[in-house]
């Protein structure tokens, strides 16, 4: 990638640019038998819209922070990409007391109503389906990001030294954030085209960058495997041969 790279909307751009076609992140759910393959285009189609829905209809900006009440999938890191291009900090697993905005999924409900500013709801069911009903004091994000815009300007330029993640008590700013990763990236041995099979889980830096950052810091992919610990060792083997995977961390 680039090495002007800051924040880790700079790398997507980057990646965007290099190959828009090549698989960025493939997500299993071995609990649903869900599988989705997103291509760099096709995940960043999703990231300027839910940028788009930070920005124009949640009125998110620079300095906000939102709490990341969500497990390891793909539109966990949509969301994560997206607060990037805004510049709007993420608090994994943060209180949503102290949040300006809550994204929660139907396991953290209940506890995201504790948020007073703007409350995202994800179903997180197959094909990114709508909840049968809007859960109180949320809006579905399932309904509200398809009308947003493919194409994402932020109204102010995102601060690579501003805050940005914060995750088992350590903040990072976009530029530290992304300096990590590539050293990660570096330590698992990731080239471009690395292809990385992560069934970390997202509520730590390790998972985090194993299953998003190191691999879109390297110009790899990620196979991000959620309810792995379901998976067979034969059926992994499997997974591992027909994904073309190169990096293993489960």
């Amino acid at each position: 990638m680039n090495a002007s790279d800051r924040t880790p909307a700079d790398l997507l751009r980057s990646a965007l640019a290099a190959d828009p076609a090549r698989p960025l992140v493939t997500f299993y759910d071995d609990a649903t038998g869900e599988r989705v393959e997103l291509s760099v285009a096709t995940f960043a189609n999703w990231v300027a819209k839910t940028a788009n829905l930070l920005q124009g209809e949640l009125s998110a900006a620079p300095g906000d922070r939102l709490a990341l009440l969500l497990p390891a999938h793909w539109q966990t890191a949509v969301w994560l990409l997206a607060c990037s291009s805004v510049g709007v900090a993420v608090e994994i697993g943060g209180d949503p007391a102290d949040a300006d905005l809550v994204v929660a999924g139907p396991d953290a409900l209940d506890a995201g109503l504790a948020c007073s500013g703007e409350r995202i709801a994800l179903s997180l069911a197959p094909m990114g389906r709508r909840f049968p009903a809007v859960p109180a004091g949320y809006a579905d994000y399932a309904v509200e990001v398809p009308s947003q815009g493919d194409r994402f300007a932020p109204f102010v330029p995102v601060d690579p030294d501003a805050a940005a993640l914060v995750v088992d008590g350590t903040e990072r700013s976009g530029a530290q954030l992304v300096e990590q990763a590539r050293a990660d990236a570096e330590a698992l041995g990731l080239a471009p085209g690395a292809r990385l099979l992560s069934g970390l889980g997202y509520g730590d830096w390790k998972g985090l960058s194993t299953g998003l950052y190191a691999p879109l810091a390297a110009g790899g992919s990620v196979v991000l495997c959620r309810n792995a610990d379901l998976l067979a060792p034969e059926s992994l083997a499997k997974r591992v041969e027909s994904e073309r995977v190169t990096v293993t961390a489960v």
